[in-house]
C-alpha cells in the first residue's frame, strides 16, 4: 500500500507491504525515480518478506530533506522514515543507482539497523557516468534540464536505462514526465548531481574514496548486482567493486541494462531471496572505530 506520512514534519511517500514478523528489506531507488521502480519485487516478494520502499526525500513525491540533497541527507531522511514507519532492528537495504550509494551511507550512519547490503548497478565505483547526467553540472543549463519537464528528455531517460528498449513504455515516461513536472524532483535532482559529479570529471572522488573507507570499517554481507549492458554506469565498475568488497558475491547479467529489478525481475530476485536466505541472521560487528 503506498501512502504518504509525516517524517519531523516533513511528507514522505511509503509503500509498506508484508507481515512485520518476516524479515524487512528496505528498497531504494535512483536519482530521478520514485518508488515503483521496486513493483515487480513487491508483487513477488510481499509473502516472504516485508517490503519497505520510499521516495527518497526530494524525489517522486516526498519533500526535500532540510540539510539538503546529497548523501549524508538522502541516508539521514531515510533512517528518518524508518523510524516514523516503526522499524527497529537490522533490515537487508537493496539500493540501485543512486540508491546503491545511499545504502552505503546509511550502513555508515546506523550500523546497527543496516543487516546486509545489495548494490545494483550502484553508483561510488567509478567516475563514468552517462554524459546526460554529466550535463547536469553545467551552470543554468544543467539546472533548466534538470527541472523544465521535457518529454524528449523522459524518453531518452527509459532507453538508456533498459537494453530491452521495449521496456520503455508509455506507461513509463508518461510516469517520468510526472515526476519532471514535480518541482522539488527536478530541484533535488540537479543538487545532487552538482553534489555528487562534474561535467568534466564525471562521479567525483572524493566522495567516493571517502565512502569506501568508511563502509570498509563495517563489514556486511554484501550481493553485486549489475547488467552488462548499463548506459548509465558501466558494467566494469563491478570490479572495482570486488576489489574493494572482496567478500562481495557479485552476479553480471547479460543481456540487461541500469535496472535488473525491472528489465529481468525474475532473475533479480532469486538472486536476492538467495542471498537473503543464506544471510538470514548475520553477524553485526561494530564499526573499527568503536
Amino acid at each position: 500500500m503506498i501512502s504518504t506520512i509525516s517524517v519531523n514534519g516533513r511528507w514522505a511517500r511509503v509503500r509498506v507491504e508484508g507481515d512485520e514478523s518476516k524479515p524487512t528489506v528496505l528498497l531504494l531507488h535512483g536519482i530521478t525515480r520514485s518508488l515503483e521502480d521496486w513493483d515487480p519485487q513487491f508483487e513477488a516478494l510481499s509473502g516472504e518478506f516485508r517490503l519497505v520502499a520510499l521516495d527518497l526525500p526530494g524525489y517522486g513525491w516526498s519533500a526535500p530533506h532540510p540539510e539538503g540533497a546529497g548523501l549524508e541527507a538522502l541516508a539521514r531522511g531515510v533512517g528518518e522514515t524508518l523510524d516514523a514507519l516503526g522499524v527497529t532492528g537490522p533490515v537487508h537495504v537493496v539500493g540501485n543507482s543512486l540508491g546503491g550509494a545511499v545504502t552505503m551511507t546509511l550502513l555508515t550512519q546506523r550500523p546497527e539497523q543496516v543487516a546486509t547490503m545489495t548494490l545494483v548497478d550502484s553508483a561510488g565505483f567509478g567516475k563514468e557516468v552517462t554524459p546526460l547526467l554529466r550535463l547536469l553540472g553545467l551552470p543554468v543549463i544543467g539546472k533548466l534540464i534538470a527541472t523544465v519537464p521535457s518529454r524528449l528528455s523522459a524518453i531518452i531517460q527509459e532507453r538508456l536505462i533498459f537494453a530491452d528498449k521495449s521496456f520503455a513504455t508509455r506507461a513509463r515516461i508518461d510516469h517520468a514526465m510526472a515526476i519532471a513536472r514535480e518541482t522539488d524532483a527536478g530541484l533535488t535532482t540537479w543538487r545532487t548531481a552538482d553534489t555528487l559529479g562534474s561535467v568534466l570529471g564525471g562521479v567525483k572522488q572524493e566522495w567516493r574514496d571517502a565512502l569506501q573507507t568508511a563502509i570498509a570499517k563495517t563489514p556486511r554481507p554484501t550481493l553485486i548486482v549489475w547488467g552488462d549492458r548499463d548506459q548509465i554506469l558501466p558494467p566494469a565498475h563491478l570490479d572495482a567493486v570486488r576489489a574493494l568488497i572482496p567478500h562481495a558475491e557479485g552476479h553480471l547479467i547479460p543481456g540487461v541494462g541500469h535496472m535488473p529489478q525491472l528489465e529481468c525481475a525474475p532473475e533479480f530476485d532469486a538472486l536476492l531471496t538467495g542471498f537473503l536466505a543464506r544471510n538470514a541472521t548475520p553477524d553485526l560487528p561494530r564499526a573499527a572505530s568503536e
